[in-house]
């Protein structure tokens, strides 16, 4: 039985960066971009063999904005995965789509590719946060976006918004959950800013919400999505029954997967690694895979553990202790007995059964929380 792989294909173009974005992308000319498309499908096949035991599962394309490229490019990109890799029949294939880079056209030979969900950067349905935010698109835009994508065929959405906003206050963000949720996408990542270095926010004086306006945002954000039939499964996601993130869900579980492109990360065969990050050397990528890996890490034991917890306790249902036994050889409360006993004793985590899970509480102070299951060598 082939064992699940999930794969991750970048696409580092946008139009502008956005005034908080720090992602590895930037405007190209057509030129450029083929370039690139040519240099990643030479990656997919010299890495192919390499997974022949594996069945992928679920393909992410992300950016960037990946909805820059025509239809057809995207066709020949998933025909490249087709070529190289055993794609599961039922698989996941995402793409990220930016509102006002859309196109009738696109979206049919998006379908064609085989892609089976969409996720539309949004943010905000306040033109005025937008502006501010440096987002391409307006709110009408989006609309339109969201339209074209349901009558080209696609059942499966995602909207992305984003709290704790410049300016912004707990009634602006209600009205953004409420008016997304009324259009009943089938999933919803809601996000809060984080103001990166590097980035043109990090270089401003901004007036952002309190620790207690966001805090009251965050909790208003499941209530409202909750009362519109969508469930939270993880910190910022919330979906409709049975429409959770398949390809989220895999790397919170620690399932294998590889990334391509320039940046990307992997975790393969317990190694995890990164694509070198300049574009102009990965576009002459000359088919000696190792020649664009950077950073190898064989991960320990510990290391493992660690991200068991980490990433798991991410997720709404928590870490298995079963699964944990069955990986490890020992029960988490060996490896973890005090910081357990401690956090439940502080109402922060919970264990039911066999989940070991944050409570409402913990999940607003969850950062402290996670940095804790982090083991001395």
């Amino acid at each position: 039985m082939k064992k699940a792989l999930e794969l991750y294909l970048h696409i580092p173009f946008c139009i502008r960066k956005c005034e908080y974005c720090d992602f590895l992308s930037g405007p190209a000319d057509e030129r450029n971009r083929r370039t690139y498309l040519d240099a990643l499908l030479r990656e997919l096949a010299a890495v192919g063999p390499q997974a022949e035991d594996y069945e992928v599962t679920s393909v992410y394309i992300g950016g960037g904005t990946p909805s820059l490229l025509p239809g057809e490019w995207m066709e020949k990109l998933m025909a490249g995965v087709r070529e190289g890799y055993c794609l599961a029949k039922d698989a996941e294939i995402s793409m990220e789509a930016n509102p006002g880079t859309l196109t009738k056209e696109n979206l049919a030979g998006y379908r064609r590719a085989g892609i089976n969900r969409l996720s539309l950067g949004c943010q905000s349905t306040d033109d005025a946060e937008l502006k501010l935010l440096g987002r391409i698109h307006t709110w009408a835009q989006f609309q339109e976006s969201f339209r074209m994508a349901r009558e080209a065929g696609f059942i499966n959405l995602n909207v992305d918004l984003m709290s704790g906003l410049p300016g912004q206050h707990l009634a602006s963000w209600e009205e953004s959950l409420e008016t997304i949720a009324r259009m009943e996408p089938e999933h919803i990542s809601a996000y809060s800013l984080i103001i990166e270095e590097g980035t043109p926010f990090a270089e401003k004086t901004l007036e952002l919400p309190d620790e207690e306006e966001e805090r009251q945002m965050y909790e208003r954000t499941g209530e409202i999505l909750q009362s519109y039939g969508y469930q939270q499964y993880e910190i910022s996601n919330y979906a409709k029954p049975g429409k959770e993130c398949q390809h989220n869900l895999g790397y919170w579980t620690r399932r294998e997967y590889l990334g391509f492109g320039v940046g990307s990360a992997s975790l393969f065969q317990n190694q995890r690694f990164t694509n070198l990050r300049d574009r102009s050397a990965y576009a002459a990528f000359d088919g000696k895979v190792e020649s664009i890996r950077r950073d190898l890490e064989t991960l320990t034991v510990r290391e493992q553990m660690e991200e068991t917890m980490i990433l798991g306790l991410r997720l709404i249902r928590g870490v298995s202790r079963s699964e944990f036994q069955k990986n490890f050889g020992v029960s988490v409360g060996e490896i973890y007995g005090p910081m357990l006993e401690k956090y439940s004793r502080m109402g922060l985590l919970q264990i039911k059964g066999d989940r070991i899970a944050l409570t409402r509480a913990g999940i607003s102070v969850s950062n402290p929380i996670m940095a804790d299951f982090l083991l001395d060598e």
